[in-house]
C-alpha cells in the first residue's frame, strides 16, 4: 500500500509581525519544551502497547485512511527505541518550536469522481515527530509515499533518491524519478516556477529549482510534475518539489502535502475536482486504527453543520483565519477585551484553525481569563500545580467546567478529553491549553488538534466558511 502523512503534531507555531515579504528568524519559546516533555509522557505508554495484529481497512474510491506514522502498525515506526522518553520529548519540543517558527514565516486521462474519503489514523514517535498519516502514491508505476498533511502550508514536496540529509526509514520513503514514466521536471519559464518560494534557475539549468524554510530547517528541491493518487483517485500532473537536500530535523521526513490556500496547494491544484472543499476527523492519540477520515470535495460533507466565517489575509494567504469572538466557561462568558480576538492582516493578529499545532494557544488576556475562571471552578480539587508548560494542573482527577469556544455564528463546546491532558500514570490532570509565546506570536490564537480531535472540521473555501460538528472517530486502542 502507499502512504500519505498528515501533520498534526505541529508545534505551537504562529505568525511573525512583519510588514514585508521577507522571512525572518524567530526566537524559540522556552515554554514549549515542557509541553513537549509532557506529551512524551502521555504518548509513550500507547506506543509501547502494539496490537496483536494490524488490520487496516482498504482505501476506497471516496475514503482514504489516516494513521499516525509511528503507530505500531506503521512500517515507518523507528526500529531503534533505545532513546529515553526524556530524549524523545526533547525532540518533540524542538519540533514544536520549529513549527511555531514556520507558521510565523508564512505569507502565502482518469478523472476523479470529485470526492475522496481518505481514512486517517494516528502515528506515534516517527523520528520523534507525532503526526497523522494517510496513504498515497506518486508516479507510474505508483510508488508508496508518506506525506505530512499540513493545513498551514501550500507546496508539496517529496524526498527523492540521492537526497542529501533526507531521513531513511525501515521502508523506503524516497521517490525515484527515474523509475516513473510520467515524471517530468518543470522548466524555468513555467508559470509554476514563479509561484514557488525563492525560485532559482542557475545558468545552464533547464529546470526550475527552489528552496524554502520550514521551522528551523530548510529544503532544496527541483520543481516537477507527476501523477499523485489518493485512494483510487488519481490527480494528473501534480506539481511538487523533488527534494534534493534537507537540513535540520523539523521537516516531515517523508514529505508534505499542503492543504493551504496558495496557488500550488492541493486545494488549488485540484480545484476543478474537489471545489476547494474538504473536512477531517482526527482520532485521538490513543487510536491504533484507521478510524479518522479526510474527505475531499463537497460530496459527503455534513448536511447540517454550524459554521463561522473564513477570513482571508493576503499577507498570510495559506492560513485559515476565523472570527473568534469569545470564550465561555460553564454558563459564564469571560470578560475578554475584543482586541484579543480582533483580526488584523497587517500584524497577523486573529485566530487560526491549525491541524498541526498540538495544544491551543491563546493570547495573554484571553488565556488569563480562561485560566482564572477554570481555577475558580475547580478550587475544591486542591492546590494548583504546574507540569512543564502547563500552569493549571491538579493532583488526581477533576471535574472540569464546560469550556466553549465562541465564534461568529457557532459555538464549540469541548468534551473533557479535548480540554484536559493527563500525566502517564494519570496522577496529574492539566488544562490542555497555554498562553501564546511572549514574542512576535503573542497576537495570534491557534486552535490546535487536541481541541479538534473527534470533531468533523469542515473547510469550504468557495463559500468562505469553516464548520465544527461532534464526530467520534477514535477506535479503541
Amino acid at each position: 500500500p502507499s502512504f500519505i502523512y498528515i501533520n498534526t503534531a505541529r508545534s505551537h507555531s504562529t505568525l511573525t509581525h512583519t510588514h514585508t515579504h521577507t522571512h525572518t528568524a524567530m526566537a524559540s519559546s522556552p515554554s514549549l519544551l515542557p509541553l513537549g516533555l509532557l506529551l512524551l509522557l502521555i504518548l509513550v505508554p500507547f506506543a509501547l502497547a502494539a496490537p496483536s495484529h494490524c488490520a487496516t481497512p482498504p482505501d476506497q474510491r471516496s475514503t482514504i485512511n489516516i494513521f499516525r506514522a509511528s503507530d505500531p502498525c506503521s512500517p515507518f515506526r523507528p526500529s531503534d527505541r533505545s532513546s529515553s522518553w526524556e530524549d524523545t520529548m526533547m525532540n518533540f519540543m524542538t519540533y514544536d518550536e520549529s513549527r511555531l517558527t514556520y507558521l510565523a514565516s508564512l505569507a502565502t486521462s482518469h478523472r476523479p469522481s470529485g470526492r475522496s474519503f481518505v481514512p486517517i489514523a494516528p502515528g506515534r514517535q516517527l523520528l520523534q515527530i507525532p503526526n497523522y498519516v494517510v496513504r498515497a502514491s506518486l508516479g507510474t508505476p505508483a510508488q508508496p509515499m508518506l506525506v505530512a498533511l499540513d493545513t498551514s502550508s501550500d507546496a508539496a514536496w517529496f524526498p527523492c533518491t540521492a537526497c542529501t540529509g533526507c531521513a531513511s526509514t525501515s521502508t523506503s520513503a524516497s521517490f525515484d524519478p527515474s523509475s516513473s514514466t510520467t515524471y517530468r521536471p518543470l522548466p524555468c519559464g513555467s508559470p509554476q516556477c514563479a509561484q514557488v518560494p525563492n525560485p532559482s534557475c542557475p545558468e545552464g539549468a533547464a529546470s526550475c529549482a527552489f528552496n524554502l524554510t520550514y521551522g528551523g530547517s530548510s529544503v532544496q528541491a527541483g520543481l516537477a510534475q507527476d501523477i499523485l493518487a489518493l485512494a483510487s483517485e488519481v490527480v494528473q500532473s501534480y506539481t511538487f518539489g523533488c527534494v534534493q537536500k534537507m537540513t535540520g530535523n523539523s521537516i516531515p521526513p517523508q514529505g508534505l502535502l499542503g492543504l493551504g490556500r496558495g496557488p500550488l496547494s492541493f486545494l488549488s491544484q485540484t480545484k476543478d475536482l474537489y471545489a476547494s472543499t474538504f473536512s477531517y476527523c482526527l482520532p485521538s492519540f490513543k487510536s491504533l486504527n484507521f478510524s479518522g477520515t479526510l474527505r475531499l470535495g463537497p460530496i459527503g460533507q455534513p448536511k447540517k453543520i454550524k459554521t463561522t466565517t473564513l477570513l482571508s489575509n493576503a499577507r498570510r494567504s495559506s492560513l485559515y483565519y476565523v472570527s473568534m469572538i469569545g470564550i465561555r466557561v460553564g454558563r459564564r462568558v469571560l470578560d475578554i477585551p475584543p482586541s484579543a480576538f480582533a483580526f488584523d492582516p497587517a500584524t497577523g493578529a486573529g485566530t487560526i484553525i491549525d491541524s498541526g499545532t498540538m495544544f491551543t494557544r491563546l493570547v495573554a488576556p484571553a488565556y488569563a481569563a480562561l485560566r482564572d475562571e477554570f481555577r475558580r471552578r475547580v478550587k475544591a480539587a486542591g492546590p494548583v500545580t504546574s507540569l512543564g508548560g502547563f500552569d493549571t494542573c491538579y493532583n488526581g482527577a477533576i471535574k472540569p467546567p464546560a469550556i466553549t469556544l465562541m465564534f461568529l455564528g457557532m459555538n464549540v463546546t469541548l468534551p473533557p478529553d479535548n480540554a484536559l491532558i493527563h500525566s502517564t500514570a494519570g496522577s496529574i490532570t492539566c488544562l490542555a491549553m497555554a498562553a501564546a509565546p511572549d514574542n512576535v506570536n503573542s497576537v495570534l490564537n491557534v486552535i490546535a488538534n487536541v481541541q479538534q480531535q473527534n470533531h468533523r472540521v469542515f473547510f469550504d473555501v468557495p463559500n468562505a466558511r469553516v464548520g465544527f460538528a461532534r464526530e467520534f472517530c477514535t477506535a479503541a486502542a
